[in-house]
């Protein structure tokens, strides 16, 4: 029988890398989440995790510290990212590339040079352990807004807006009825590369709090270095939880606008 190559055996070392480091994986956190020490089936971890209020309180802070950075990354990105994809404010993408360069560099290093800023202005995580971990996160977050923001604004449409402001429309309502819904799915890819990942990250908080504030990605490392794999697992599969309903809510919004633009033509 004659051998004949297809176009689908390129998926194969992707179907092997997927099922290696992406399948296995969360099946194995779902293992141990719901189960005990020996292996046997059991709800203890999800017991503690729901029952401890120091767990409680650590997801308490993490879900405020990611609203706030989220928040507060919109509010400057979304005008920043609307004046960069504007040529009649910028012509060329030199200022684009300056704030899209701190992506390149290691999480580590961007987190060590602004604890180095903010032991020289005395804002040190031993002081004000919350304001210089949301500090933290807004610097290396804000890129991470910026950018889908950017690829919404390049695609808006110009003619919309033009005319609606022909028509007697004041600046505000041009932006609230045109602008807007015409940025949301970048708004929403922004929160979703945001929101739950604030959650999850531990380097910064740690290094820039000095160990004062423990969010979710902190407590899931200490878990696991202290051999609680049971108790790490769960939260990590909570985390797993919110991951999937912000990826299904950003779709929704996707075919929701596609929809909307679908009827305007």
């Amino acid at each position: 029988m004659k051998f004949r190559f297809q176009r689908k055996y390129f998926s194969i070392p992707y179907i092997i890398f997927l099922c290696a480091f992406v399948l296995i994986p969360i099946i194995l956190i779902i293992y141990y989440a719901f189960s005990d020490t020996s292996g046997a089936l059991s709800l203890e971890a999800a017991k503690n995790f729901f029952q401890d209020t120091a767990r409680l309180e650590v997801i308490l802070v993490s879900f405020f510290i990611s609203i706030q950075t989220t928040l507060i990354c919109l509010l400057i990105g979304y005008p920043l990212a609307y004046l960069l994809a504007n040529k009649k404010y910028n012509k060329n993408v030199v200022l684009v590339m300056l704030f899209i360069m701190p992506m390149w560099i290691n999480f580590v290093l961007r987190t060590t040079a602004t604890r180095s800023i903010l032991f020289a202005i005395n804002l040190t995580g031993g002081n004000y352990p919350y304001l210089a971990t949301l500090i933290g996160m807004v610097y290396n977050y804000l890129p991470f807004v910026i950018l889908p923001l950017y690829t919404t604004m390049l695609k808006l449409d110009k003619s919309q807006i033009e005319a609606s402001a022909d028509l007697g429309a004041n600046p505000i309502q041009v932006f609230t009825r045109n602008i807007l819904p015409q940025s949301i799915p970048g708004i929403v890819s922004a929160v979703t590369m945001t929101l739950v990942p604030v959650m999850s990250s531990y380097v910064i908080s740690d290094a820039l709090s000095e160990g004062n504030i423990t969010l979710i990605g902190n407590s899931i490392y200490i878990n696991f270095a202290n051999y609680q794999w049971n108790n790490g697992s769960f939260m990590a599969f909570m985390l797993l939880i919110l991951v999937l309903l912000s990826m299904i809510m950003t779709r929704k919004a996707g075919d929701n606008e596609a929809t909307a633009r679908g009827g305007l033509w």
